[in-house]
């Protein structure tokens, strides 16, 4: 019967170990990958390590390690875990993989660069826990929609679910702008408020739902009419907006702002029993002008206050927009630039359509003039924030 020492042995025998000197000296070659336990890579690490539990190796690695000939020195805090790890990324078919002898400790004494990391909490890690199992999130990921900031554009029937999953998702800072009341007309399906709150004001009512469920989340309100005066000031800093506004003035001028700022606009409309959803990422895709270069008559567009709307239809929509935003952030899959989501809740049915962008566009063409932010209340209705 073999004992721990002849397994190590065994292994150490069929791997190449090598000194943390000449790890240093050639660091950007390496990617580095740290197999101690979580409270071990809190107490310090080499920065820019990739973190993944010795127990967790096997079934996570493929997913953060993608490219199995880049080169890989791996390190545990004694060079034991890591000559084991080591081995076990040979059998995956790692080609190129190398084992720091002495692990941290000794790279710590020697004096080499390393740094205690930024880690989640034991709340955190319990809260987002199913987000840590998820290869392309993990606590990277985590920590990236913990430091970002999204900016809803309406706490009402989009901007509810996509703000109550955006939170849930451990979105760090949400910005939410309205300047309507709670009315129990909206609590068909306005979800983030309730009869309790009828004639609160939507932002405060938002910000107390949102804080109730992620003491994480730091919600910014604005309780104001946005216009050419301070959409820049509001907009600035966030890393996406959230578009849950009902008329064409507003689209526009968040369009025209966006542009000016370089921030991605997550785009949802509904009416009646349908919905929409796009994104619009700034010089990469089409714009709103390029997708509707201008509004049709009011009559052709009456709001869901004129027209009506199936509660549970915001529901899905905003769902969707939640998820465009993430991918946004995370830099995940195929986010809906250039193309155009619709849903038809009485066909149970998705269609998508090919958004181009308009090489004549006013605003994002190869010869548009200089953007300048104006109101554009004389398009069709007046300025709104919430369906």
């Amino acid at each position: 019967m073999p004992t721990p020492r002849d397994l190590l042995n065994a292994a150490k025998a069929e791997i190449h170990e090598i000194d943390p000197h000449d790890v240093a000296a050639r660091l950007s070659h390496y990617t580095l990958l740290d197999v101690r336990e979580p409270d071990e890579y809190e107490q310090g690490a080499v920065p820019g390590a990739v973190h993944i539990a010795r127990g967790n190796l096997e079934f996570s690695v493929e997913g953060r390690l993608t490219d199995k000939h880049a080169p890989i020195a791996v390190y545990c805090a004694g060079g034991v875990r890591s000559a084991f790890a080591t081995k076990t990324l040979q059998d995956l078919g790692y080609t190129d993989v190398v084992s720091i002898t002495g692990g941290f400790n000794k790279w710590k004494d020697e004096g080499l660069v390393w740094e205690a990391p930024r880690s989640m909490t034991q709340d955190q890690r319990i809260r987002y826990h199913r987000h840590l199992l998820l290869p392309e999130v993990g606590e990277a990921g985590q920590m990236k929609l913990l430091d970002a900031k999204v900016l809803l554009l309406g706490a009402g029937g989009l901007g509810s679910p996509a703000a109550l999953y955006l939170a849930a998702a451990g979105v760090g800072t949400i910005g939410i702008i309205d300047m309507d009341v709670v009315d129990a007309s909206n609590l068909q399906r306005q979800i983030l408020h309730n009869m309790d709150r009828v004639g609160m004001r939507k932002v405060d009512s938002a910000k107390e739902t949102l804080t109730a469920m992620n003491p994480d989340v730091k919600v910014i309100t604005y309780d104001t009419r946005l216009g050419a005066d301070n959409i820049l000031d509001i907009i600035d800093g966030y890393d996406v907006i959230v578009d849950g506004t009902d008329n064409f003035p507003t689209r526009y001028l968040v369009n025209d702002a966006a542009l000016l700022k370089n921030i991605p606009v997550v785009h949802g409309s509904i009416f009646r029993f349908e919905g929409q959803i796009t994104v619009f990422n700034p010089y990469v895709g089409p714009c709103y002008r390029c997708m509707i270069p201008e509004p049709p008559p009011a009559e052709l567009a009456p709001s869901c206050a004129e027209a009506g709307v199936l509660g549970v239809l915001p529901g899905i929509v905003g769902s969707i927009q939640a998820v465009e935003a993430i991918k946004l952030l995370l830099e995940l899959g195929d986010p809906l630039v250039g193309r155009l989501l619709t849903y038809d809740a009485l066909e149970q049915s998705f269609r998508t359509f090919k958004v181009r962008r308009d090489p004549s566009c006013p605003a994002c063409g190869e010869n548009a003039a200089p953007i300048v932010i104006a109101e554009y209340d004389d398009l069709c209705m007046p300025h709104a924030v919430s369906v």
